[in-house]
């Protein structure tokens, strides 16, 4: 597998490896989002988070990108300015695939950003880091999330019964939504608008 870009701009976004000078926005957008985090990612149980831990793992999250162990990024708008929210290509799911994970600002919900966002992963999933399946896991109460796969062109395969623990310990369902190599073509994951560039800021898309 080839290393995913470290910058996507799409029409709306630019979406970007961390760096710890984002630790200022990271933490105000997740302050600001934590009602409407808390439900559905587990993470969001152990904010608030002190500045310096949250620059320390802004420094983990680069340092996991350089080093091909996990890919995360920050959705800013187009100039930069604010934190719109986060997301990831994940090699947790085995080889020659990876998993996106994406949250979004409470402010710029509804908005289409995860939808956005998450074609653009996913194209560049494909054609710069050269997987052969990509998925997506939603909790099915989540209606916000489980419509991005689906308008993306991705296939729901299965809904695992109790699989994930809640920050009490009770468990959840999960779906289990996939797009392989072979079917991504015509999708409209695969019309998404995006030019990608590398650590070096070379074009790579």
């Amino acid at each position: 597998m080839t290393t995913p870009p470290y910058r996507i701009v799409t029409p709306r976004l630019v979406i970007r490896c961390y760096n710890p000078g984002d630790a200022e926005a990271l933490e105000a957008a997740i302050h600001a989002s934590l009602d409407h985090l808390k439900p559905w990612m587990p993470w969001a149980h152990a904010e608030p988070e002190d500045f310096e831990a949250k620059v320390q793992r802004l420094r983990a999250f680069r340092g996991k990108f350089d080093l091909d162990q996990d890919y995360i990024y920050g959705i800013f708008a187009a100039d930069e300015a604010r934190l719109i929210g986060g997301t990831g290509l994940h090699p947790r799911i085995g080889p020659d695939a990876l998993e996106i994970g994406y949250w979004i600002h409470v402010d710029e919900a509804g908005k289409g950003f995860a939808t956005e966002s998450t074609a653009a992963l996913t194209r560049v999933a494909f054609e710069v880091a050269g997987v052969r399946r990509v998925e997506i896991r939603c909790d099915p109460a989540n209606a916000a999330s489980l419509a991005v796969p689906r308008k993306l062109g991705y296939t729901h395969e299965a809904t695992l019964r109790g699989r994930s623990a809640t920050e009490t310990g009770a468990l959840r369902d999960s779906m289990i939504w996939s797009l392989f190599r072979e079917d991504f073509p015509g999708t409209p994951a695969s019309a998404a608008e995006l030019q990608a560039f590398d650590a070096a800021g070379r074009r790579t898309l």
